[in-house]
């Protein structure tokens, strides 16, 4: 009999996210602030998925993504959203929340919960969204030693650990580089850039990072980078397109267009109706498992 929906999967049960980056088309990651989103985006298509702190931090808790969540507050949070989906997730971790105690410790407490990536960034704490305010990125060598740390925590040597670097906002291109050159060369799986501006920067980078895995953020509705198609920003030798408020924006919309409806007496539009919904949450699965194992 299939589990129904909402029972945690093995991970084994998930492609490995080294097997995402081989098939050759770049890897969309809408993030999934909760999850309900998270079996939404595995029912519309996509391969995988991430969990980013700015969407968490702003659904969850509505808090702007400075740093107010940590380890504690995100890791009941994921556990729950990739229960819910059979996909493989990304998840950001910050800057380990820590030091490289810390790193150690998120690094396997998200693999015990069946986390398939992992990226660790190098903004100097209070960390905060990439794509705002002025930054201030740690010592090459301090982050060094934190992609050590993690690489050294994982107990499988699929989960896969990327490096960020918000060296380009905090300096320039040529410092993004650099420590991107940096930490590949200490073992990272991957590569992580914030914060480009332009097609010709992520060409660029494309450039000198040839040879390893490299994600990059589209942040709709108020980014540094303006919208580029999926198959252009891969074309420039980025395999993993981070999406971190495409959902979440429309859905703070429709909310906000749904409660003024309510509030002026109106009837709901454009909704999903209860069929719908119980169907996407899973129903017929549990109504089956009642039929085959109740008995009074």
């Amino acid at each position: 009999m299939p589990q129904p929906e909402g029972l945690a999967l093995s991970p084994a049960s998930r492609p490995t996210w080294r097997a995402l980056l081989d098939d050759g088309h770049p890897l969309q990651l809408p993030a999934a602030h909760d999850a309900l989103t998270a079996r939404l985006i595995a029912r519309a298509g996509f391969k995988a998925y991430q969990v980013g702190g700015f969407a968490l931090a702003g659904a969850r808790y509505a808090f702007p993504d400075i740093d107010l969540i940590h380890y504690y507050e995100e890791n009941e949070a994921i556990r729950q959203i990739v229960s819910a989906s059979p996909l493989p997730v990304l998840v950001d971790a910050n800057d380990g929340f820590g030091d490289v105690k810390n790193v150690m410790r998120t690094v396997r407490g998200y693999e015990e919960l069946g986390v398939s990536g992992i990226f660790i960034e190098d903004q100097v704490a209070p960390v905060s969204c990439g794509q705002m305010g002025n930054k201030e990125v740690v010592s090459v060598k301090q982050m060094v030693g934190k992609i050590k740390a993690a690489l050294a925590a994982r107990r499988s040597a699929d989960t896969f650990i990327i490096a960020r670097t918000d060296g380009r906002s905090a300096v320039n291109v040529a410092e993004a580089i650099k420590r991107g050159e940096a930490y590949r060369d200490a073992g990272a799986d991957g590569v992580y850039v914030e914060g480009l501006r332009s097609a010709a920067e992520l060409k660029r980078v494309g450039r000198a990072l040839d040879g390893i895995p490299l994600a990059t953020t589209m942040m709709e509705g108020g980014g540094q980078l303006a919208w580029i198609v999926p198959e252009e920003v891969h074309g420039y030798g980025f395999q993993m397109i981070l999406y971190p408020t495409t959902v979440l924006f429309q859905v703070t919309r429709a909310i906000e267009r749904g409660l003024a409806g309510l509030k002026g007496g109106k009837p709901m539009a454009g909704g999903v109706d209860l069929d719908r919904f119980e169907e996407i949450v899973g129903m017929p699965g549990w109504q089956e498992v009642v039929k085959q194992f109740y008995h009074e």
